[in-house]
């Protein structure tokens, strides 16, 4: 190609208004030689007729030119070598939470985080109350983590979506419904306390939801701490193999830092370094020449963790059994071990440091991006099936109105998310509209116009959506690939992401509104505060007309109190604390309904005969056909929507016994025939069943359930027989009473309806040096002495 033809090509484009037509002729006409000469010759131009030629169409073009040769030599690159985009963008994504018993540090190891990250220039304390996390005035006011709070920051070329969890029971929904959307946690523990009783529970979560884990010892810096015991904790309450990582650089008061077991390294913090906050710390290798003590105590401890790690690693297996030593094994072959077995859960890292002294942090956050799973490595069945197209699951919902309303928290599991999209709910079966697409930092919300699978954002605009909702980019996606999924499973399902489970109430109250001019605002705030959280049931009482409020226990109910007089500003009175309790059957009954009645102008006939039968932990799901000889032909007649009214009936039945009106649990309900006449209505279907039901609960000798609660009361040994007889007083079992340190540990079960109160008199009875923490262990009948004392309690009057 001569000169001139390219001066011709660029005179043409000095005269068109087309860039895009120059840069095609630029890129796909002419070979690389001649993209060569014109660059030189449009340099030419440019510098001699600037009044000509706009400077960004030139660089423009001078770009495209460029990336044709890039693009040329790129095309020779095999496709399959290079990683897509979004595996890139999701490899440097963690999403994890922090989880523990109350008051092991989770907040404070937060608020190290995002010092130590840059994210904030402050260090936030709980006891001061001026952490980011804790950003509610209730949380603050109490020094205790209420809401789950969101955040991301960034951490060596990372990107960390960290949830901060409570250690409360009261509020294990939030503990819940956080598990439900992150890929790995960190499970913090008291380094003087070892597994705790909310510890346990909260990891039994975790294990539910199969989340890889990290174990981080907090407080090594009391003089209680002890990591044998909490080691031995571990392995007994846990079940799980500790994959020790560190051991500490001084004991008690004296603990500065950490050996780091896989490197031999020793990294100390420098606490009397004012301003500093733990920031900077030094790194030294261990030399066994000056350090023989401490070297040869770090290397068998690093002979031990690859011993261990060789028995769940095939990998490292083969490699110790080649060199036919468990020495000197290179630190990246034991990361990488150590990340298999994380990822498999079949065992669990451990770190260890002190927080509140800014100590041990840093390793922990590198800990994170080193074992931990970013998303692209949590597979999911349902998501697969919606990829690439965006699939994502709403955990959580706020109101605040001046950031636009409902704010719903949303886990992006595929595809991508875009302001003002239109999205559908598959369990609402509704369309909604996205307004803003927001990045949490706690209560502080920063808006981007879009983001990418792996993530975890906030969004305006969801007008319908709950918690546990799955939202999808349209009807036409969620109805293919329902199609897909019912063709592979031969059965019909509802392509959904899993929802959390929501907990039962144990408590309950009545609320009422101080007057009537009232009465619409509590209505409202209810609902608002109902929407926020899933454990808070609202129900009004059928025979006075009570709006009763239930929840998760003392606590939950007095902060949702406090919630109604200073968020929505009522004064909203609450009655007594009530125990939510359960009913059941003793025996075996059936019974049959005959209904034979006009309506109107149409006739309504029905003939059903239901049975129950005691059966421990059953769950109604549909009733069960008691098919025989005689009964054969009968129900196989029967039509899948009188089936589907009978259901609903007997759901409604079982959801109020005939002792308290408490549902009803642990009973099996079959149907041996049903007769149904033309023209006779569902509803009367569904109404037969569940009056049926009803008569026969009332002859199978119903009796209450109570809820019994498992405490573990801490002590000074001064107090133990104080306290163990005032449980005794509470119909309370004792368990098992153990040493640790200079106090007391006390294992207990009793009944809920003897605890209420019981912080305040424990308190009195230990002078205000003892604690306790408890969890809802199982529903188990009542004595009839106990029976008739609830019943009066209750409802006012002995029962006769």
């Amino acid at each position: 190609m001569t000169d001139e033809y390219v001066s011709h090509l660029i005179n043409g484009f000095r005269w068109s208004c087309s860039t895009l037509l120059f840069q095609m002729m630029m890129c796909a006409v002419v070979g690389k030689a001649t993209r060569c000469r014109m660059r030189q010759l449009l340099k030419q131009v440019f510098r001699k007729e600037k009044s000509v030629f706009s400077s960004v169409r030139v660089h423009r073009c001078l770009f495209h030119l460029n990336y044709g040769d890039n693009q040329q030599s790129e095309s020779q690159v095999d496709p399959q070598q290079v990683p897509k985009k979004d595996d890139q963008q999701m490899e440097k994504i963690r999403n994890i939470g922090i989880m523990a018993h109350i008051d092991a540090g989770k907040t404070t190891t937060t608020e190290r985080m995002l010092y130590y990250s840059g994210l904030t220039h402050t260090v936030g304390e709980v006891h001061d109350g001026d952490t980011v996390m804790d950003y509610m005035e209730q949380e603050r006011a109490r020094g205790i983590t209420i809401n789950s709070a969101a955040i991301t920051f960034p951490w060596k070329k990372h990107r960390l979506n960290l949830v901060d969890t409570p250690g409360h029971i009261d509020f294990t929904m939030e503990v819940e419904r956080s598990l439900s959307v992150l890929d790995g946690a960190v499970a913090i523990f008291d380094a003087s306390a070892g597994v705790e009783a909310q510890s346990l529970t909260v990891w039994r979560q975790a294990d539910r939801y199969q989340i890889p884990r990290l174990c981080y010892l907090n407080k090594m810096d009391k003089p209680a701490a002890n990591l044998s015991m909490c080691l031995t904790s571990i392995k007994d309450k846990l079940h799980t193999t500790p994959l020790v990582l560190q051991q500490p650089v001084g004991q008690g008061k004296g603990f500065t830092g950490v050996i780091d077991l896989i490197h031999m390294k020793r990294m100390v913090w420098n606490q009397s370094k004012r301003g500093d906050y733990g920031k900077s710390y030094q790194i030294t290798s261990l030399s066994q020449e000056n350090e023989n003590d401490l070297w040869e105590q770090a290397f068998l401890a690093r002979c031990e963790l690859t011993d261990t790690l060789a028995d769940l690693d095939n990998t490292l297996a083969e490699y110790v059994l080649e060199k036919e030593s468990i020495e000197n094994i290179p630190p990246l072959l034991l990361e990488e071990a150590v990340r298999r077995a994380t990822l498999s859960q079949e065992a669990v890292p451990l770190l260890m440091g002190s927080s509140y002294k800014n100590t041990g942090v840093q390793p922990l956050m590198d800990a994170v991006i080193r074992y931990l799973p970013s998303p692209s490595e949590r597979t999911n069945d349902t998501v697969s099936l919606y990829a690439p197209h965006l699939c994502a699951m709403a955990f959580k919902i706020i109101h605040d109105n001046q950031r636009g309303g409902v704010l719903t928290f949303i886990r992006i599991y595929s595809g991508q998310l875009e302001q003002g999209q239109r999205l559908y709910n598959i369990n609402q079966e509704q369309g909604e509209k996205v307004g803003r697409i927001m990045i949490a930092y706690a209560d502080d919300l920063k808006e981007v116009s879009s983001v990418q699978a792996g993530n975890i954002v906030v969004v305006t605009g969801l007008k319908l959506t709950g918690t546990g909702d799955t939202l999808v980019g349209s009807q036409s996606i969620a109805n293919s690939v329902m199609k897909k999924m019912n063709k592979e499973k031969g059965e019909k399902q509802t392509p959904i992401l899993l929802g959390a489970q929501v907990p039962e109430p144990v408590f309950f109250c009545s609320v009422e509104a101080p007057s009537m001019s009232q009465q619409k605002a509590l209505e409202e705030a209810l609902v608002r505060l109902q929407r926020e959280d899933p454990s808070l049931r609202v129900t009004v009482d059928q025979d006075t007309g009570q709006t009763v409020l239930s929840g998760m226990g003392e606590l939950h109910l007095d902060i949702i109190r406090d919630r109604i007089w200073k968020e929505y500003k009522v004064e909203a009175e609450l009655g007594p604390l009530q125990v939510a309790y359960k009913e059941t059957s003793q025996t075996a009954c059936t019974h049959t309904l005959d209904i034979n009645k006009t309506i109107g102008d149409r006739k309504q006939q029905i003939k059903i005969t239901l049975s129950i039968e005691p059966k421990r932990n059953e769950k109604f799901k549909s009733v069960n056909l008691a098919i025989s000889k005689d009964t054969q032909e009968n129900l196989c007649a029967v039509r899948h929507y009188h089936l589907a009214a009978i259901n609903q009936g007997i759901s409604a039945g079982l959801r109020s016994g005939p002792i308290l009106g408490f549902p009803v649990v642990d009973v099996k309900v079959w149907l041996h025939w049903l007769e149904i006449g033309r023209g006779t209505s569902e509803t009367m279907v569904s109404a037969a069943a569940a009056q049926c039901l009803h008569q026969l609960l009332q002859k199978s000798n119903s009796q209450l359930l109570e809820p019994f609660m498992q405490l573990e009361i801490i002590t000074e040994e001064e107090a133990t027989p104080s306290v163990l007889a005032d449980i005794s007083r509470r119909r309370g079992n004792v368990l098992q009473v153990a040493q640790r340190q200079d106090m007391k540990v006390i294992q207990v079960e009793c009944p809920l309806a003897e605890l209420v109160g019981y912080s305040t008199t424990l308190r009195t009875i230990t002078s205000g040096t003892g604690f306790f923490s408890m969890e809802l262990s199982d529903y188990r009948p009542m004595s009839p002495y106990d029976q008739a004392a609830a019943i009066e309690s209750i409802t006012g009057f002995a029962p006769s």
